[in-house]
């Protein structure tokens, strides 16, 4: 097998955007141009997936860009059919660089009789040839513990930090971290960390799923400028229902950090008429033009640290690293001053 020179990029569809930004960002850090390798993954009259490659990909070090969102299914099954594909052509080694990874919330048997999907796609991911994974913001620590290879695991609280920073100039010492349930306080406490802001806890009772029954502030929030911390935001209730309460409990200000903009249903249509000042998600998921029309949401890159990420795993450099602000700001280096 020829020795390993060059990481090579390929995507499918579902996050084209960031998959060309990764690719530019790593031609920077490169000093040489990276391009997503050309490739094309289309669908049959019966919506059956089909991909071919049309480079040499023999010896190389692949990293697909797939995250699986919305369709799930469809675009994890472009994942698994582009990772056999590379491994019928002899690829040196392929990485998975998952943004969003479904099916995480599935994550433990909660009931009698229903599944553990997270580990179930992790069984598939890992049978189709995939040898690493790379993803951001795993929903559950633990889902690591699914593969039976290495994973690495991103954290967006470093890059919120550096948008806090940036954007509440001035303001830091009226600044509330806020989780909005008990089982996210680790991720919160985190990013207050980050900040040297206090934390404070929303507890919500369900009286079934999707539907919030009660909820409590744990921690003072009077006239402060609260920010909600949280890995996904998929129906918009519950965190608009968490602003309204933080509001009633004194706070002059809320605003959310997101990583993953999942935003179905009338997601945008609640966010955009609550009383959050506004929404940062991440572009781990690709947005449509009513996610990027709405006047109080906005779009984070993570291309540079993705970018950075994969060259550190293909030259065994440290990916941890990433996680410390002094290695962050010259990565991102021109969209936040400090």
């Amino acid at each position: 097998m020829p020795a390993i020179t060059e990481p090579k990029l390929i995507s499918g569809n579902a996050n084209l955007t960031l998959a060309k930004s990764i690719a530019r960002r790593m031609s920077m850090h490169r000093g040489m141009s990276v391009s997503l390798v050309d490739a094309r993954v289309e669908r049959f009259n019966d919506q059956e997936i089909f991909v071919e490659v049309y480079e040499n990909v023999r010896g190389e070090d692949m990293f697909i860009i797939q995250p699986t969102s919305n369709p799930a299914n469809d675009n994890l099954m472009e994942l698994l059919i582009i990772t056999d594909a590379l491994r019928r052509s002899s690829a040196g080694r392929i990485t998975a660089v998952i943004p969003y990874f479904g099916y995480a919330r599935q994550d433990r048997r909660a009931k009698a009789r229903t599944p553990i999907s997270a580990k179930l796609v992790a069984n598939l991911i890992a049978q189709a040839g995939v040898e690493r994974v790379l993803t951001l913001d795993l929903h559950a620590a633990q889902i690591q513990g699914f593969f039976d290879m290495p994973v690495d695991n991103l954290y967006a609280s470093p890059v919120f930090a550096l948008d806090i920073e940036h954007h509440f100039k001035g303001k830091m010492g009226d600044l509330m971290v806020v989780s909005p349930d008990v089982g996210g306080v680790a991720r919160a406490r985190e990013l207050a960390k980050r900040i040297n802001a206090p934390l404070s806890i929303v507890d919500k009772r369900r009286e079934k799923a999707g539907e919030v029954a009660e909820m409590t502030v744990i921690g003072s929030v009077e006239g402060k400028t609260c920010i909600i911390v949280d890995d996904i935001c998929d129906t918009a209730g519950t965190l608009c229902k968490a602003a309204e309460v933080l509001i009633e409990n004194g706070a002059k200000e809320v605003h959310s950090y997101i990583t993953h903009g999942v935003l179905s249903g009338p997601a945008v249509e609640r966010i955009t008429k609550s009383v959050m000042k506004s929404l940062v998600i991440t572009d781990s998921i690709e947005q449509g033009e009513k996610v990027k029309a709405a006047p109080n949401i906005r779009i984070v890159p993570t291309a540079p640290i993705f970018a950075q990420a994969i060259l550190n795993i293909w030259n065994g450099t440290s990916v941890s690293s990433l996680f410390e602000t002094d290695t962050l700001v010259p990565i991102y280096e021109g969209m936040y001053s400090r």
